[in-house]
């Protein structure tokens, strides 16, 4: 089974950027739909960005405009470039791939988590 490794993570002031990695140990063309999760303390982890095969992204609201999702299928890597970053913006950012059919999941990989701290 592939496996998913996040790095980029780490402290940065507000109004910084930081550009998060999801480097997969095989091929992701096999996820249709990739994505990036936060788990901030004491909420829910939510979606933040995701990314499917063909190239079409989607973020959150609160995210549009200072964040974008890309992946680089020849070096089976996912990108999150975070700009503009708020302390609410702190959390445990992690890489999702998934490979559907037809709308149903029928196999899912996490990484085990970056985390980002904006702080001053």
């Amino acid at each position: 089974q592939v496996q998913l490794v996040e790095s980029g993570g780490g402290l940065v002031q507000p109004g910084g950027s930081l550009r998060l990695s999801c480097a997969a140990s095989g091929s992701i063309l096999s996820f249709n739909d990739m994505g990036w999760y936060r788990r901030a303390p004491g909420k829910e982890r939510e979606l933040v960005a995701s990314i499917i095969s063909g190239g079409r992204t989607n973020l959150v609201d609160s995210v549009k405009g200072r964040f974008t999702i890309s992946r680089d299928n020849a070096k089976n890597t996912m990108y999150l470039q975070m700009n503009n970053l708020k302390t609410e913006d702190t959390a445990v950012y992690y890489c999702n791939g998934r490979t559907t059919n037809w709308g149903k999941v029928l196999s899912e990989v996490w990484g085990q988590g970056t985390l980002v701290t904006v702080s001053s």
